[in-house]
Parts: C-alpha cells; structure tokens; sequence
C-alpha cells in the first residue's frame, strides 16, 4: 500500500502564483520559483503546476515557468494547462514535467488521453477534472478553467478518462476551491470508487484534519494550496499533526 500523499499546488497566471476562490478572483501569492523550492524543503511528497490561463486565452503553457521550477525542484513534478496535443506534452516533459494534466483537451477529444498513454505510458498522464455540484450526489465537468459546462457526469468522466489511458485522477471541487471549507468528500468517494489509478482530492483544505478525512474518503494524494499560500501552515506541519493522529505518510 502507497502511503499517502500532500502536493501544494501552484495556479500560475504570466508567470506568477495567483489564487482565487471558485476560480474567480484570482489574487497574486508570489513566485513559483520560490514558492516550488519552499514547499519542497518543507517536505512535499510532489508539486502541481496549473497554468491557469493556458486554456481560457487559448495558449500554451509557460514552458520557461516550468524550466524555472525544475531547477529548484527535487520532487516529481506535475504540469497542467493548455495541453492539446503530444508535441504540448512533449515540450512540458523536455521543460521537467514529470507527468502532465489534461483536462479541456481530453472533454473535447477523449482519445487524446489514450494518444498520451502510448506515446508516455499512464503513468505520466493524469486526468484533470473539474467538477460543479448538480445535486447531492452529481457533479458536472466544467472546461476552460471552470468557465465552460458541459453535460458530461464528473465520476462517469474519471471513469472512461481511465479506461482510456489515464494513470491518475485530479479532481477538484468548483464549490470548494479556494473556500477552506473542506474537500467535497461525497465526490471524492464517489471518484475513488469508480476507478483504480490514485485519485487526487483538491478543493477547500484548510486543516490536517480536512486532509485526513480526503483520506478517508479514497483520496491517494491530496492537493493544498492558499493555506500554504497565505502562510497558515507548512507542509511539515500537516505531516506532524497528520502523524500525531496516527497517519504513516512520506517522509
């Protein structure tokens, strides 16, 4: 059994950290240089990199943002935004991805994923999701950096995304994110149950308790980002309080 693990994650807009609250109001949080190298002394297991801009503008990923924080970095490196094609994943693993997320490309054509498993192996390729709550059990796929629904169910996506070639799942709560209210558990569960790649909760953390419970849940990983931010906490903070009640993570 892998023991789970914590991934800050870095949103980046023109080559800046910036975060938001349900992915609207989007506030500067610093370098991602620094911000990388901090977060990797502090302890984290992995790093994400969202160029959150990518999509909705129509442009690629900041291929120099990811070269700056490869060089800092000794942890696996997650990069997603933008992706569209083999050459976009390409160049992200040539800058020091290690993995790539995909997510408005795959909605649009889902064999891209299958493209990426071949050319990269699953392992490399995570499905990015992100989900609206419809009612108390279903969430919608929402492309574009949120902006754009679709009808697509959010655990039947994560599902077929797999099936296809995804090594891993990242599944973020519009409703949570940026909230600090805690993971939306119902849809974690609900994902982890319907696939059987690791699955990486993210939306609303804001204690080692939140994390524990995204645990529970099914979660393998869970992604943390404006406590870290903004200063609340560190990562080796959560690992102590998470150890403290019984928790074998990484260290």
């Amino acid at each position: 059994m892998l023991r789970p693990r914590i991934l800050p994650c870095l949103d980046v807009r023109d080559g800046r950290v910036v975060k938001g609250v349900r992915f609207e109001g989007l506030r500067d949080a610093g370098d991602p240089r620094d911000a990388a190298a901090s977060y990797a002394r502090q302890g984290a297991d992995e790093l994400v990199l969202l160029d959150v801009a990518a999509t909705p503008t129509g442009r690629r990923s900041a291929v120099e943002t990811v070269r700056a924080v490869r060089e800092v970095l000794p942890i696996p490196l997650t990069v997603g935004g933008g992706v569209r094609s083999i050459a976009d994943a390409e160049r992200l693993l040539e800058a020091g991805a290690d993995k790539v997320g995909v997510n408005s490309a795959a909605v649009r054509d889902p064999g891209l994923l299958t493209e990426l498993a071949r050319r990269f192996g699953s392992q490399c390729v995570v499905a990015s999701i992100d989900a609206l709550a419809t009612g108390a059990s279903s969430w919608a796929v929402h492309t574009h950096g949120g902006r754009e629904a679709t009808r697509l169910d959010a655990v039947a996506w994560a599902a077929e995304a797999t099936a296809r070639g995804a090594g891993e799942v990242l599944v973020t709560s519009i409703d949570r994110d940026g909230s600090q209210s805690g993971y939306d558990l119902g849809l974690v569960e609900a994902v982890a149950r319907a696939v059987e790649v690791p699955v990486i909760a993210s939306g609303g953390a804001r204690t080692a308790e939140d994390l524990a419970r995204a645990l529970d849940a099914g979660a393998s990983a869970v992604l943390i980002a404006s406590i870290l931010h903004d200063g609340q906490t560190t990562v080796a903070r959560l690992k102590t309080e998470l150890a403290a009640a019984g928790r074998e993570l990484r260290r």
